[in-house]
């Protein structure tokens, strides 16, 4: 058999299809692209993405927000990893000497997989509530353990309950005699004063006729 005698198995390949060549070919006229629209014209392709002008999917996603940047910070620490190193002070630094966690961690969380029979003391890291029993069960002990800061509770909301309709008469009422007395304390000087006028009047008169009497 020589490379020119080659050939696809029967069946595998198949003619392309002619468009346009008439309706008996089901494909006339139109040739499959319908009546009209940008689709329909010769050259009417635009850029794949291109949603007629709208801002397209792929400049509306965000950009960062999927996936942590730093999601291997932290790396989870399991009950079993502990049991097999023999230090009993487990914090990050003998985390990253033993090997458990890689040197760029920030931090670590203990989390409950395994079993830990022996007595250990963690250290500055993250512990499951799990693993937090896990600890206390074989006679260990839990230092600085770093946990999620919590929320500050929110201020209880004061409802107003409005005032009862009966109740509006009284304090209107109660306004309008303040406001009365208050008037009448504004009036009182002004009505000493007026009559402290009337009666140095009534002395000038008494003492005009006084006078005139002697006269």
């Amino acid at each position: 058999m020589n490379l020119n005698d080659l050939k696809p198995a029967p069946g595998s390949k198949h003619a392309r299809r002619r468009v346009g060549r008439g309706i008996g070919s089901g494909l006339g006229k139109t040739a499959g692209r319908g009546h009209k629209g940008q689709k329909a014209r010769s050259g009417g392709f635009h850029k794949i993405g291109f949603e007629g002008g709208q801002m397209p999917l792929q400049r509306r996603l965000q950009k960062r927000g999927f996936i942590s940047p730093t999601r291997d910070a932290t790396p989870e620490v399991r009950l079993s990893d502990i049991q097999k190193m023999g230090a009993e002070l487990i914090d990050l630094a003998a985390l990253k000497a033993a090997g458990v966690v890689h040197d760029g961690a920030l931090g670590a969380k203990l989390i409950l997989s395994g079993k830990l029979t022996r007595k250990v003391t963690v250290k500055g890291i993250g512990v499951s509530k799990g693993a937090r029993a896990a600890v206390a069960a074989a006679g260990g002990s839990l230092v600085d353990i770093k946990e999620k800061p919590k929320a500050p509770p929110k201020p209880p909301v004061e409802v107003k309950t409005p005032p009862a309709k009966g109740a509006d008469a009284p304090a209107k009422g109660g306004e309008a005699a303040t406001g009365g007395d208050k008037r009448a304390e504004k009036a009182k000087p002004a009505e000493k004063a007026k009559g402290s006028e009337k009666a140095k009047g009534a002395e000038k008169e008494k003492g005009a006729d006084k006078g005139a009497k002697k006269d």
